[in-house]
């Protein structure tokens, strides 16, 4: 038996670390970024060194940079050129000396710093007289227009002229650094703070005014701040390069480590393909997948990164716009699309491993037929569900979360052997979703239990029997189940509990 045939699935949850990897958390913020110990463990668990480890849906690039730190070749793919600039950038940071990164930093210093803490005190007649005498520090890029659920019409509208100004006189003080790696980097903390100097930034309430992020990692669209706060832009950028550094020296520290203890001989590629086209380049040459496919429903990630990719000089090509896995949008995709594109989706991560290899995918969604697109493509392409693992329970809650019981959160990790036995998906199966619920609570032990959790076990066990399509009920109707089972929401802790005056199928926690 060899390696990939002994490896028993991960059947329990891995409690989130969210903030401990300074080369994830920090360097440059994302829509979506899953913890980087949990993916590790799965790396490990999946995979091999020497193999060649894929995400086609890479985002931020925890899972190829993670396989790089662990001596596998991590294959990062996303066509959102913002994904592939931080996923190339992070993995980038291995090479170079952290000295050649300080004295870039101290060279922007010298030739910044000053300059953009004057042009803070300075008032907008001021900034305008100071723009007149200086033209050529003051290069803007193309003020091109936003999407249609904005609060402004054009680019320009998101900042303010002091918020642009001192944005494109470090650009240009970044360009002129010598070193290309250092550089490189630089332009990565300058990426970050242009998430903080502009209009859409939001300050968190209660706390210090440059702790926050923009509206559009939280509601997901260009939501202009009603009083825009003006960071002072030299500290702002000190900040984000800052954490550059520690990236830096975190990552460094990692492979010292390797070298110390084996050998250290990771790999990193990035691609910028559809899901599909992929799989033509990588058929059945990938030894592991853990990705995490977009399932935002109408969070599209290439309109709200214009923000990012306009400056950088990065802007996605109509293909690629059209190609986005995603519901809504600019191009106004439709959902029945994006179902058929998912299920498509599968097929092709299935077709790009080889014999008895592994492929997790991380997903959370109302909506039942997503999850039944996944599940009978991969069926259907050979490969065999092995584990279905509610990563729910972290501390950390979306603001949506505390304030609706209705919203999931957390996410189901699906994982599959590919086999090459074809399960033909049937539609016959009967499904009781009250016998279901009364078996699934039986099994606890605790007087809580998370809904995620109740919903994403009655999904798999619907499928299971071949009746995943019976699953018709709205998320305000499987909320009321829950009341029916005899359950309240706690909203101190976001679980349901026992509320035995509330029963009216008798179900009850074994004891």
């Amino acid at each position: 038996m060899n390696f990939y045939s002994q490896v028993k699935p991960i059947e329990t949850r891995i409690p989130a670390d969210r903030q401990r990897a300074k080369r994830h958390y920090g360097v440059h913020p994302y829509f979506t970024r899953r913890p980087y110990n949990v993916v590790r463990e799965y790396v490990l668990r999946f995979s091999k060194e020497g193999d060649i480890v894929l995400d086609p849906f890479g985002g931020s690039g925890v899972t190829a940079i993670e396989a790089l730190l662990e001596n596998r070749l991590g294959i990062h793919n996303d066509i959102n050129p913002l994904a592939n600039f931080i996923a190339t950038g992070i993995a980038d940071l291995r090479f170079g000396s952290l000295e050649e990164y300080e004295s870039a930093l101290q060279f922007l210093k010298q030739e910044c710093e000053h300059t953009l803490n004057k042009m803070h005190g300075m008032s907008e007649a001021e900034l305008l007289e100071f723009k007149t005498i200086s033209p050529n520090l003051f290069q803007f890029p193309e003020n091109v227009p936003l999407p249609r659920t904005s609060d402004v019409k054009r680019y320009f509208d998101l900042f303010t002229l002091k918020q642009l100004g001192s944005l494109a006189l470090l650009r240009k003080a970044i360009e002129s650094i010598d070193s290309k790696l250092a550089r490189r980097a630089m332009l990565l903390a300058w990426s970050a703070t242009l998430a903080k100097l502009n209009k859409t930034f939001l300050s968190a309430e209660g706390r210090a005014e440059s702790r926050g992020g923009s509206s559009v990692f939280s509601i997901y669209r260009y939501k202009v701040a009603k009083e825009p706060v003006e960071l002072a832009p030299w500290e702002t950028f000190f900040d984000r390069a800052t954490n550059v550094l520690k990236a830096k020296a975190e990552i460094d520290q990692t492979i010292r480590l390797k070298k110390q203890t084996g050998g250290w001989h990771g790999g990193f590629q990035s691609y910028s393909e559809d899901v599909e086209q992929l799989a033509c380049r990588l058929d059945n040459s990938v030894d592991y997948i853990f990705t995490d496919p977009p399932y935002g429903g109408h969070i599209s990630y290439l309109d709200l990164s214009t923000i990012w990719n306009t400056w950088l000089g990065l802007t996605p090509s109509l293909s690629q716009r059209q190609s986005e896995l995603i519901v809504g949008g600019e191009l106004s995709l439709p959902e029945k699309e994006y179902v058929e594109r998912l299920g498509r989706s599968v097929k092709a991560c299935i077709k790009m491993l080889k014999r008895e290899r592994w492929l997790s995918i991380v997903f959370q969604h109302w909506n039942i037929s997503y999850f039944e697109a996944i599940l009978n493509s991969a069926a259907e392409a050979g490969a065999e569900l092995k584990a279905a693992i509610s990563q729910v329970g972290d501390p950390v809650w979306s603001m949506h979360k505390k304030k609706n019981s209705s919203v999931l959160s957390g996410e189901m990790i699906l994982t599959f052997q590919k086999n090459g036995v074809v399960r033909k998906t049937s539609h016959r199966g009967r499904f009781d979703i009250s016998d279901a619920l009364t078996q699934v609570l039986g099994e606890f032990r605790d007087e809580e239990v998370l809904g995620e959790y109740l919903f994403n076990r009655i999904v798999i066990e619907a499928w299971k029997k071949s009746a995943i399509h019976t699953l018709t009920f709205s998320r305000g109707e499987f909320l009321q189940l829950l009341s029916d089972a005899g359950l309240k929401y706690d909203q101190l802790s976001h679980k349901w509990v026992r509320d035995a005056s509330q029963s009216q199928l008798s179900l009850s926690f074994s004891k």
